[in-house]
């Protein structure tokens, strides 16, 4: 049993259940307690998955592992119902308003959606409710049996030591880095400044001069929706947007437009385009405040103050960011800059240029001087950069990769408790699957218990 690929498979059949093409021809294929499988359900799920661009990724023998997936799920989904481990309503549908949500953000508007699936956004949540029940008391159930397995020092050099030599991963040189991040404040008369010219635009509209989209297409500074006429689908309880800018957008009218509000983001006039409850479609236009060189060389200055607190012992690096770091995403990590997959070791490349030249010659331990660059917004930004280790190009060993090696053995540990644990409760179960499926061997064990139920 291959635990990633039916994983994935088994949230892929729920997450995408209510876009699936039904079939005209349909059947019970397999049966495990009270809970049945459909044919449908899994040419849908193999067809959807084609739709997705993801049909080089196909498992060999699609078909038995988007059962095997589906087996897994209804399994522990039994379990689950006899452990009592039940999924609250109000957990349920914050569950589907975030996949409305995310639907409608790739799709555009709530209309878009709609018309796409051909159905409401209610009876797409309707649709979903099912899958996404299920889909949570399976993952519950999973890590109640999973939440006590550890792994020791000890079976961590036993997974080691049986690794051949030639198979160990090699390491190109790596690095973790923290940051120290400041956002140079505009002054007062360049604000003011700014707000007047979002007032204009404001004027504009509401005389019937320009539209609002085309204005946001010209003048806005938000790269994420300036193509789209500035436009956003929201939801009031999503703690993701900026309070101040969610606030002000939910107290206007359909059509309305906001007097200018001040964001973490810069100065915004909002326009509320359509709402249904605690959704709304929103357009806006966000004027970011230029920052002179004034205003950076305070910011470079009052870092060079904080480096030297540090470099003193008088601060940790740690404290400094927690305190003063303007930067929402490593504020309360430390500062940890981290790779696509969340690590926080480095290769160099992974690195902006900046941050590159800022760390050469640097020591593990050293801070660098304070520097100023522009970020990935286009917003005039200083920092300090603290080097906290470097590798130096190696074969993986247990002395400097002992973090890597030991989530790969506790995955394994975890795989090797879960597949103990089906063996040990699907002869509990009542099972049976359609005989187009006995040639599958990624689902032995429900065939074992199906033939032993037909006996």
């Amino acid at each position: 049993m291959n635990k990633n690929i039916v994983l994935l498979l088994a949230a892929f059949l729920s997450a995408n259940a209510a876009f699936a093409q039904k079939m005209v021809a349909d059947k019970i294929i397999a049966q495990i307690g009270d809970k049945i499988i459909l044919k449908s359900d899994i040419d849908n799920a193999i067809a959807d998955y084609k739709r997705q661009d993801m049909a080089d990724n196909l498992p060999p023998n699609p078909e038995c592992a988007f059962l095997q997936g589906q087996l897994i799920q209804k399994t522990l989904v039994i379990q689950a119902e006899k452990d009592s481990l039940f999924v609250e309503d109000d957990e349920l549908e914050a569950l589907l308003d975030n996949r409305i949500r995310y639907f409608i953000s790739q799709y555009g508007s709530q209309d878009m959606l709609e018309q796409i699936a051909g159905r409401s956004v209610y009876e797409i949540k309707e649709d979903l409710r099912q899958p996404f029940k299920e889909k949570t008391m399976a993952e519950k159930m999973q890590n109640k049996i999973l939440e006590n397995v550890k792994i020791t020092p000890t079976e961590v050099k036993e997974y080691y030591d049986k690794i051949p030599k030639d198979s160990l991963l090699y390491y190109e040189s790596e690095i973790e880095v923290n940051e120290l991040v400041m956002y140079p404040k505009a002054n007062k008369d360049l604000e003011d400044y700014v707000s007047a010219q979002l007032l204009d635009y404001k004027r504009q509209v509401e005389s019937g001069q320009k539209k609002f989209d085309a204005l946001a297409r010209l003048y806005t500074d938000d790269p994420g929706s300036k193509d789209n006429g500035g436009q956003y689908s929201v939801n009031r309880l999503d703690k993701s947007w900026d309070p101040t800018f969610i606030a002000a957008a939910f107290k206007l009218k359909e059509g309305q437009i906001s007097p200018v509000i001040k964001s973490k983001f810069g100065l915004h006039i909002i326009q509320m385009v359509s709402r249904a409850g605690d959704d709304a479609v929103v357009r806006h236009i966000l004027k970011i405040p230029p920052v002179t060189d004034v205003e950076v060389k305070l910011g470079l200055a009052k870092l060079d103050s904080l480096r030297s607190k540090i470099i003193a012992g008088d601060l940790s690096f740690a404290a400094a960011v927690t305190k003063y770091s303007d930067d929402e995403n490593s504020k309360f990590n430390g500062g940890a800059k981290t790779n696509n997959e969340g690590s926080t070791y480095l290769k160099i490349d992974q690195l902006d240029k900046d941050a590159v030249v800022a760390l050469k010659g640097l020591n593990p331990g050293d801070i660098s001087k304070p520097q100023t660059y522009t970020d990935e917004r286009g917003r005039k930004t200083v920092r300090i950069l603290y080097l906290k280790t470097r590798t130096e190009p190696h074969r993986e060993n247990l002395k400097d990769d002992y973090n890597r090696v030991a989530q790969r053995a506790l995955e394994i540990k975890k795989q090797s408790v879960l597949e103990k644990w089906f063996k040990d409760h699907i002869p509990n179960y009542y099972v049976t699957i359609d005989k187009e499926y006995t040639s599958c061997e990624s689902i032995s064990d429900w065939l074992h218990a199906a033939s032993a139920a037909s006996r």
